[in-house]
């Protein structure tokens, strides 16, 4: 890849920025300081098309389009739906079937004894747990109160098709859950970590790239004409579809290999400086 970091490999200049939010473009208490906010309007006054791409959902998502000024298309649930923040379009949304959803939780349980599950349902607005689920979980985790959670028999959770599927456990980590499902069969479903206390299912194939290759596909984006920035697992496959693929200096390792370059960390303000060089060039 060339340089100008406002060019890529084809010298295509840069028309579209899509952005991770935790670890990339909040700061470590998880807000969006002035400097990046200051950077995002100043990307979009010059033209730039600056989107959101997060495991989040639209719940966990207003609170922070507020503080960056977020009103356009989002990307949520690590890609798997695309809906506009003002006017709550959905453009498209990939879900993992039922019987997929069935087999994950027989085959994982039986490795994994006592797991915990939830799905994410209807353009990310409703949240469906297991019994027992709420009683592990924080505000922070899905920016839901968890005494609004209930808790339904695990065939409730699993008996729809989700948008995301979360598992967790009260005592194993996510990432010794998450090697023990990259021993099943991968047909029907995508699995990876966004650095929050569990594990991520999408519909198979479904990543933050393929999401953010739909979304330009529907704005006439090319993607020579991408810059994606990043931190962590869920991040890897956007840093490699990107024109520019940027991770910060805070990211997992998988996500540092993936990038072209590395910029400061989320806690240095490194969107903005990201940002700040892409207008200078």
């Amino acid at each position: 890849m060339s340089d100008p970091l406002g060019a890529s490999s084809e010298g295509a200049r840069i028309r579209l920025v899509a952005t991770d939010l935790d670890g990339t473009l909040l700061d470590p208490a998880g807000s969006v300081t002035p400097r990046v906010r200051a950077a995002l309007d100043a990307a979009r006054a010059a033209g730039i098309i600056v989107v959101p791409v997060t495991a989040r959902q639209p719940i966990g998502l207003r609170a922070i389009a507020e503080q960056a000024g977020f009103d356009g298309w989002a990307l949520c649930g690590n890609g798997a739906y695309a809906i506009h923040l003002s006017t709550h379009e959905q453009l498209f949304a990939a879900e993992i079937a039922a019987p997929v959803q069935q087999r994950i939780a027989r085959e994982l349980g039986e490795r994994i004894p006592d797991l915990l599950f939830a799905s994410v349902r209807d353009a990310g607005e409703v949240f469906v747990a297991q019994d027992g689920y709420a009683s592990v979980a924080h505000l922070s985790d899905h920016k839901r109160d968890p005494d609004s959670m209930g808790g339904v028999p695990l065939a409730d959770v699993l008996a729809a098709p989700s948008l995301k599927l979360v598992i967790r456990h009260r005592t194993r980590t996510p990432s010794e859950i998450f090697a023990v499902l990259r021993e099943l069969d991968q047909t029907g479903f995508e699995a990876t970590l966004s650095g929050a206390p569990f594990v991520e299912i999408m519909a198979e194939g479904v990543t933050k790239a393929t999401g953010l290759s739909a979304l330009c596909a529907e704005l006439g984006i090319d993607q020579a004409e991408t810059l994606a920035l990043g931190d962590a697992l869920n991040d890897v496959e956007m840093l490699r579809w990107a024109g520019r693929g940027v991770a910060m200096a805070n990211a997992e390792p998988e996500a540092l290999a993936a990038a072209d370059e590395v910029t400061a960390s989320n806690a240095e303000d490194g969107v903005a400086l990201v940002l700040e060089r892409l207008l200078a060039d």
